[in-house]
């Protein structure tokens, strides 16, 4: 069965309920998407924990972790800001979390990857972007 994102009423309960979310690949740099995004959700509301190798310190006044296995609570959404052939090791690290949700930013979609996710009971959403769905869902809190 090919994949389809959820109805909008669904995504519409993940966002109101997303506890924490993991922006992996979330850059330090100001122009760019990821951080444009994660800067908007932080703006209505939401918590952001900036996941990100190449940074230390931190990215919007939240620390960054290496990986999704170093952050130390519980997270909803894993939203993912990489290139679609390195989404299948971000949903495995999202699974052995228990993280509730992967999302995968507009433009980025790879079968495995939800493959891996559906498997282990998260939710999955591709090519759509966060901040836009949440701004036509949910809006300004």
């Amino acid at each position: 069965m090919p994949f389809e994102n959820p109805g909008r009423e669904e995504i519409k309960n993940i966002l109101e309920n997303a506890g924490n979310i993991a922006v992996v690949g979330l850059s330090d740099k100001t122009d760019r998407t990821s951080y444009m995004v994660a800067q908007a959700l932080q703006n209505n509301g939401y918590r952001i924990i900036p996941v990100n190798p190449s940074v230390q310190g931190e990215i919007l006044g939240e620390k960054v972790f290496s990986s999704l296995k170093d952050i130390p609570e519980p997270v909803g959404i894993v939203n993912v800001f990489r290139r679609s052939e390195y989404t299948p090791e971000v949903a495995q690290e999202a699974v052995e979390i228990g993280a509730k949700v992967l999302w995968l930013q507009l433009g980025i979609t790879s079968e495995e990857a939800y493959k891996i996710a559906a498997d282990g009971g998260l939710a999955v959403i591709m090519d759509r972007c966060i901040k836009v769905e949440d701004s036509i869902l949910i809006g300004k809190r």
